[in-house]
């Protein structure tokens, strides 16, 4: 699976580098750093939603935020990134 954190102009005023760290931390403490790629990735077009993480490659079955493998999550902060994670990305490991 790979995670990527946008760092366009306005994801990074927004806090994106914090976003990064954060998720460094949490990938570790879930203990899934063989099955994860996180990534910076230049903008990701929802420039007006806050830092937007992308997830990609993901083997879920269908759900109405999931198109074509890929998953955007909109407004993440360092304060509510492993909340995100826990609900959002880690259950799509399918572990």
């Amino acid at each position: 699976m790979i995670i990527k954190v946008c760092v366009g102009s306005s994801c990074h005023l927004k806090g994106s580098y914090d976003v990064i760290e954060q998720m460094k931390a949490i990938i570790k403490k879930y203990d899934v750093e063989d099955l994860v790629d996180l990534q910076a990735g230049f903008c990701l077009g929802f420039c007006s939603q806050g830092v937007t993480v992308k997830v990609e490659e993901i083997e879920a079955p269908k759900v109405e935020q999931i198109s074509d493998g890929e998953l955007f999550i909109h407004n993440v902060n360092k304060d509510n990134a492993e909340e995100i994670f826990a609900k959002e990305i880690y259950p799509l490991l399918n572990l």
